[in-house]
């Protein structure tokens, strides 16, 4: 009898939606995943199809067929075959087939994938939704549409042309610069907007000027006193940074303001504090704010990484959880609507929580400034109408914050705007006249809920307060103090993730969506470093964007790119044709294909890896082993590593000089270790300066290192410096209160506090100040060690972004963690790192096992079966006998044990007797070897 029908095979991308939405459709339908998408593009040769490589077809190695249409070559990669199997098995038991994947172009995408190799013989519908709530999934459900064939088109167009744009470049940046680079449409032009962000670092002079600050209060009472700045002195405006010319260092040219110098800020305040100060003019200007629109993908990456410094990764990664587990509305969006349930919803809260003075009159609705905002239909919002906070829905960690700057900013989107009054007071003393600003909250309107930038709304209220006291005209003022005080010119400030985001979105570079992604792999691809927050570019992607703006510079133009993404969105909404534009871009004499063939022929390896960088008088070339200086000093050629610390903007002629002088005298011994009898070298390596113990001795043991703090002049370091840091890590001694050791010591990140898995670092300058005195490595005491653990976080055991289950072999759990250099899956001592193209819930089991036996190759270690398993069972049920042996033998009469006491002195003059024959073996074997060997010669 044939198994009844089932209503519907749903298919979503991850096991977390699949069972989310499984639980609200009920028994009749059948909910799958697909694990993202289960054909793509040939990831490497070895996916290539047999046929294709046995016609040896020029366009094989692409993946798309650019003899025909640009038609792409889709494969199911082995990990994906299994679950092919598996849909096309439930499909057979089902009435319709209904796709239920996001509802951008990567899900449509997706949906019409699988139904190319599915082929299913029963109707197809496409349902989409926003969130994950009972009504929403029902709902979509009873409302399906078609796919959109025109998504699919664009998305697919997008795939192509980053696969022609990456493919074709990539293997030119590995002849000509190094090996494992790689160009992208987006990529790249992101590469080349921090990189030139760094060049105009490095061009920055700075310029100095003098100003006067003075702390002013009433003559008489208690009144509280406040701040004032000098602004003008005989009618002529002060000079401010603004005034100076980034090139120069000086003002700019034309500029009619004054440049005070030491000599005459000191002077004039010498005569100001002789001089009465009389209020001459109070104004007073009201001004209303309004709150931000509800989050997009962007606002919410920047926002994330300001607030909570999370990285744009991170936070999809858990926005995407909370979306899976139906908390918020879908995350890869440019809309800023809010539905009219989501505005009744956020309204209601707004009058519960904060009251009806709180509440906007009338509804607020936002619009997009995006020209094509066609990811999702709504705003990033928390899902239902119920508006729980995040302590209500009982969560924690990143996605307490996430959501709860969710909740924060979608009810200040209906709250009443905040009211504030600015005050400006102008002071005058002599001939010189001040300025002070102040700012009152007349009402905070929803500043109660969400200030931007800031995480806590009270907190950043009480900021929001900086009123100046009553003050009146001709009031007379007291001077309490009165300083001249330098300023120095900053140069432009490098990009952050918050800020990178920001820019290429307005300059309509790629899709938010992908910033996350594209973020990660300049940094995985050794194009850009993080310091703190900072974005800094390596000498690399100075190579590599110069190369491509020299030779494609149309390919890395942020107006020929943004162009590109304006045509893909209008082949979305079908106002574009596809194959025009890829022929244009690929094909023909000004297509990507023939540029790089013609200027493959041209450009010279040596010279692409060389930098000749303006006012440096050595040359940086990028080599294998990382960048190094090279400079000509009559015949001979002096190089010298540059380490991975100083960044494009920090180098100097100084800089160069000391460090091919360093190379030139080699290893600094600074003396000989009294105990160890070994010389203490002073040397330079890609992480900076340290201290060596004795000489690397092949086939010896490693000799010890110890990097030297920052706070150590490394050039003028003494023996008895580097002994003492040589005994690091030192015990301090026992925690007062837990009884438990605290360590100091010098690790990969600085000198650093250890107690119970508590760890402090003494920060970039390797100091710590506690009670007016400065501590470092060596010196800090138990006193000041127990006040930096206090401001320390607890090191713990990673927490699992994701539990896969249990290995099939031995049963322990596989999971997926979250490591410094992007996720990772772990099964015992083993892990291994997850693939860039694969999205963290879509892993499975199957690709999981795969991953880690590769790794557990790689690292020389076997895994654990079932056979050794038993073996390890058996060799404890061996144990376990021998122990009972043993506890018998106890029992032994004395007779007995006397005998067992005679028996190893047999034993022992036996063992003894057999090693005299065969020592006399080998000597006659040694003898009949080497009388041999001489008749032979």
């Amino acid at each position: 009898m044939a198994a009844k029908k089932i209503k519907a095979l749903v298919i979503v991308e991850s096991p977390a939606k699949a069972r989310k939405i499984s639980g609200y459709l009920g028994k009749d339908y059948h909910v799958m995943a697909s694990m993202g998408h289960i054909r793509d593009l040939p990831a490497n040769a070895s996916e290539i199809p047999a046929q294709i490589k046995k016609e040896k077809k020029s366009w094989a190695s692409l993946g798309v067929n650019t003899e025909e249409d640009f038609d792409p070559l889709y494969v199911i990669p082995k990990t994906k075959k299994k679950l092919v199997k598996e849909l096309k098995e439930a499909l057979k038991n089902s009435e319709q087939l209904i796709l239920a994947t996001d509802e951008d172009r990567e899900g449509e995408s997706i949906g019409w994938h699988l139904t190319e190799v599915l082929k299913p013989k029963v109707p197809v519908k496409r349902m989409v939704f926003s969130e994950i709530t009972k009504k929403a999934i029902l709902e979509a459900i009873e409302n399906p549409r078609e796919l959109d064939l025109d998504l699919v088109a664009a998305q697919e167009t997008r795939r192509v042309l980053d696969r022609l744009y990456g493919y074709t470049l990539s293997p030119l940046l590995w002849k000509k610069i190094a090996r494992g680079l790689s160009a992208g449409r987006v990529q790249s032009v992101a590469v080349r907007v921090i990189v030139l962000r760094e060049l105009e670092r490095l061009a920055f002079r700075s310029g100095t000027y003098w100003d006067l600050k003075a702390v002013l209060g009433a003559k008489t009472g208690n009144q509280t006193s406040f701040d004032s700045q000098l602004i003008t002195v005989d009618g002529k405006r002060l000079a401010t940074g603004k005034d100076f010319d980034e090139s120069t260092g000086k003002l700019k040219e034309g500029s009619k303001v004054l440049l005070l110098k030491e000599e005459e800020a000191k002077k004039i305040q010498a005569d100001l504090l002789k001089k009465d100060w009389t209020v001459t003019k109070v104004e007073k200007k009201a001004q209303k704010r309004n709150p931000s629109a509800p989050f997009t993908t962007s606002t919410l990456q920047q926002e994330a990484n300001r607030k909570l410094g999370m990285t744009a990764r991170d936070t999809m990664r858990v926005a995407q959880r909370l979306y899976e587990d139906g908390l918020i509305t879908y995350m890869r969006t440019d809309s800023v609507n809010l539905s009219g349930e989501a505005v009744t919803a956020a309204r209601k809260c707004v009058e519960g929580r904060y009251g009806k003075d709180y509440l906007h009159p009338t509804v607020r609705q936002f619009s997009s400034k995006s020209k094509n905002a066609q990811e999702a239909h709504e705003a990033i919002r928390p899902a239902g109408t119920e508006m729980k906070t995040a302590e209500e829905l009982n969560l924690t960690g990143q996605q307490n914050r996430l959501y709860s700057m969710i909740w924060k900013r979608t009810v200040a989107t209906q709250m009443a705007e905040a009211r504030l009054t600015f005050q400006s007071v102008t002071i005058t003393s002599g001939n010189c006249e001040f300025r002070s600003t102040g700012k009152h909250v007349d009402f905070p309107g929803f500043f109660r809920a969400y200030v931007e930038g800031n995480d806590d709304p009270e907190a950043a209220l009480d900021d929001q307060e900086s009123a100046l006291p009553p003050l009146n005209e001709n009031d007379q003022i007291s001077c309490k103090e009165l300083d001249a005080i330098i300023h120095e010119t900053k140069p432009p400030a490098r990009y952050t993730e918050a800020s990178i985001v920001r820019k290429l979105e307005a300059e309509g570079v790629g899709r938010p969506s992908t910033y996350a992604s594209i973020i990660g792999t300049i940094q995985d691809r050794g194009y850009v470093r993080k310091a703190g927050s900072q974005l800094i570019p390596t000498f690399t992607a100075l190579a590599v964007s110069r190369l491509l703006e020299e030779h494609f510079p149309n390919l890395v133009d942020l107006n020929f790119t943004a162009k590109m993404e304006q045509t893909l969105d209008d082949i979305a909404t079908g106002d574009a044709e596809r194959l025009p534009y890829l022929n244009k871009f690929y094909s023909g004499a000004e297509g990507i294909s023939e540029q790089v063939k013609k200027h493959e022929e041209t450009i010279d390896p040596r010279k692409a890896c060389t930098l000749n960088i303006d006012g440096i008088e050595a040359s940086v070339r990028v080599g294998r082993y990382g960048p190094y200086f090279e400079k000509k000093k009559g015949e001979e050629n002096l190089t010298a590593s540059i380490p991975d610390s100083i960044a494009p903007a920090d180098l100097s002629n100084d800089l160069a000089e000391k460090l091919i002088e360093e190379k030139q005298k080699g290893p600094q011994s600074l003396g000989m270790h009294p105990e160890e009898g070994l010389p203490v070298f002073v040397m330079n390596g890609p992480f900076g300066p340290y201290i060596q113990l004795g000489e690397v001795v092949e086939d010896g043991p490693k000799p010890k290192r110890v990097g030297i703090p920052k706070n150590y002049d490394y050039s003028e370091l003494t023996l008895n410096q580097a002994l003492s840091l040589l005994t690091l890590p030192r015990r301090i001694g026992h925690h007062p209160v837990t009884n438990k050791v605290v360590n100091a010591g010098i690790g990969r990140f600085g000198p650093y506090v250890l107690h119970d898995k508590v760890y402090k670092s003494f920060g970039k300058e390797g100091t710590f100040e506690h009670e007016g005195k400065v501590y470092d490595v060596l010196n800090v005491d138990m006193d000041t060690a127990v006040e930096m653990l206090k401001q320390a976080k607890r090191r713990s055991a990673p927490t699992p972004i994701r539990e896969i289950g249990e290995h099939p072999e031995d049963k322990e759990m596989v999971a997926i963690f979250d490591g410094r250099y992007g996720p990772y899956v772990k099964h015992g001592k083993i892990n291994a790192t997850i693939p860039k193209d694969h999205e963290v819930e879509s892993v499975t089991m199957d690709e999981a096992v795969v991953w880690l036996e590769a790794k557990a190759a790689k690292m020389g270690t076997k895994k654990t079966t079932k056979k050794k398993a038993a073996k390890k069972k058996a060799a404890k049920k061996k144990a376990a006998k021998k122990k009972t042996t043993k506890k018998a033998a106890a029992k032994k009469t004395p007779e007995k044990k006397a005998a067992k006491k005679k028996a190893p002195a047999k034993k022992k003059a036996a063992k003894k007797t057999a090693k005299k024959t065969a020592e006399k073996s080998t000597e006659k074997t040694t003898t009949k070897k080497t009388a041999e060997k001489t008749e032979k010669e």
